[in-house]
Formats: C-alpha cells, structure tokens, sequence
C-alpha cells in the first residue's frame, strides 16, 4: 500500500473518532467523551491494513482498557508505530468550547519517540524561525529572535500559552518583553500545528504540557518544516526512576523535532471535533454528518485538508454542499 493511499486510511480513524466525540459536545462529561472516542477510534483501527503498535496513547495497559501503550492494532499488513490522542481537548469538547480535534500519527517502526507521561517544557516555532531560537535561553532573547527572523517587532508577535497557574512566571516575561498572548485551556498540539502555519497570526507556542502531546505535535511539524524544543519535566521523584527504566539517563536532554519524531515516513491525521482556527467541527444534518481533516506526508510531502460528507444510509439521501 502506497503512504497517500494509507494515509487515506488513517484519516477515517479520525474522522470515526470525531464523530463520536461530538456526540457528546457541551455535555460536560470530559471523561465520556474521551471514552466514545477512544471506542471509535479502536473500532476503526481494526479496518486498516496495518500491523500498528501503540507508542503514544491512552496510558499503560492497567490503566487504560483501549489504545494502550504497546497495544496492537490493524488487521495485518505494514508494520507501524502509532500515537493516537482519539480527543485532544477533552475539556474543550465538554464544555461546546472550540479547537477540539481527533489526532493520530505514524511512522515506519522506531519513527516516534516512545515518550513517557510526564509533562514536557516546549518551545514550538514556524520555518522561518526554525534555528534561532534556544528553549534553554531567556523568553526575551527567543522572541527577539522570533521577531527579527520574521522582520517584525516583538510587540507584533502573538505566543500561544496554556492557562495554567504553573505558567504565571512565563507569561509575566513574555509581557514584560512586549510580545501579545493567547492564553488558551487545553489543546496545544493543536496550537502547535497553529504556529507552524502562515497566515494563522500564531508566532510561537511556549509552556509545560504533556510529553506525548509533544512527540504528536513533533510528527505534524516535520510535515510542515516547523520546529519544537523540548525537555522533560519532573515532578516528583518517581518520574527519574521511571524514565531510567525506560533507558533515558540524561534528564536535562533538550529534545529537538528530529528527536520526538525521526521517521522519515511521517503520516499524520487530526479530524476537527468542535471546530476551530485551523478546522472546522463535526456538523450534523439530517441526511448525514460532515467532517474537516488535516492530513500530512512527509513522503510525499503533502498537505491535504479533506472535507468528507458521510452520508446517511437511507434510499432518498440529499447531499448538500
């Protein structure tokens, strides 16, 4: 099977997920609607003609039942490593808030980093800021590169944070350096694809967030040439023994987007849920439901947006566009 022709495939993971998902849209069951989408999600994955191991997914296998990491997944066929987040911003999906999308990625075998769930620190830019800016260097000096690299101020720049009481210092110096901020409550793997893309009015995504997050957002960006700095988080002691265990010693390692995603085969699906800058959401009509998706290639390297009518199973079906 061909990388479009698979790529194709993923996207009805997806987009299954995603219809799912916004079922359960602003009934303020966050976990419901994480459960519905893992469900579809791994129902769909059964379909593919893939031999696929979980890298990235729901947790270990005690404590997730669905999409675990190790879990194997397809029906046969290429062997892959997959990261799934079947609902990013389950709290946004909860509440009817947007930016809540269904996201999946995979590389040929050792192609995505097997991350642990811990939090991450990560800096993510566009290309044309790709290779001056330095995760370990103060947030002024990073901005000031970001501003010259683009050939604007810095008080041009906009810099997505999420709103997190843990970030209070940062977006203090992310003021007092004059750039604008977009604080927002969940979703920064979307915010990261955000950023990598012109014309989005999205400069740099800064902040703690989960570390599996950032081996997906590394996926899409090295679709879109983009680049993230990380390093991982510890928050209690339990984190530096568990990633000894895993085989990573050095716990001050900055990670760089080759790093958390160094296949050269990349694919990457995300199917909007409740719509958003980059997507749009689910929307039902009575004869069907109509789903967004952003799928990517690195080999060929291609950027599709999908718009998909899945249309009702039914003798007098009207299509609409």
């Amino acid at each position: 099977m061909k990388n479009v022709d698979l790529s194709v495939e993923l996207v009805r993971v997806t987009e299954r997920a995603a219809i799912a998902a916004a079922r359960t849209m602003g009934q303020g069951d966050r976990k419901y609607s994480d459960q519905v989408a893992v469900e579809a999600m791994r129902q769909e994955m059964e379909t593919v003609d893939v031999d696929g191991t979980i890298v990235i997914g729901e947790g270990e296998r005690d404590e997730a039942p669905m999409l675990f990491i190790g879990e194997k997944v397809g029906r046969g066929g290429i062997p892959v490593d997959i990261a799934v987040d079947p609902l990013e911003g389950t709290n946004l999906c909860a509440v009817g808030a947007p930016n809540s999308i269904a996201v999946l990625a995979a590389a040929e075998k050792g192609g995505l980093l097997n991350a642990p769930d811990i939090y991450m620190e990560k800096l993510v830019v566009g290309p044309t800021s790709k290779g001056k800016v330095d995760i370990k260097a103060p947030v002024e000096d990073n901005l000031k590169a970001i501003a010259q690299a683009l050939d604007r101020k810095v008080a041009d720049l906009v810099v997505v944070v999420l709103d997190r009481p843990r970030h209070e210092r940062l977006i203090a110096d992310i003021r007092r350096a004059g750039a604008r901020i977009r604080l927002i409550g969940d979703g920064d793997l979307s915010a990261a694809i955000t950023a990598a893309v012109v014309g989005t009015g999205v400069h740099a995504v800064m902040g703690t967030g989960g570390a599996p997050e950032g081996v997906i957002s590394a996926a899409a960006l090295r679709c879109l040439n983009g680049e993230i700095q990380a390093r991982l988080v510890l928050t209690k002691p339990a984190d530096a023994e568990r990633l000894r265990k895993m085989g990573i010693s050095d716990l001050e390692r900055v990670y760089f987007t080759e790093d958390l995603a160094p296949g050269k085969n990349i694919m990457f699906a995300a199917t909007g849920v409740s719509g958003g800058s980059l997507l749009e959401g689910v929307r039902f009509f009575g004869d069907g439901v109509r789903t967004h998706t952003l799928v990517m290639t690195t080999i060929p390297h291609q950027v599709r947006f999908i718009d998909t009518i899945h249309a009702a199973d039914a003798p007098d079906v009207r299509i609409r566009f």
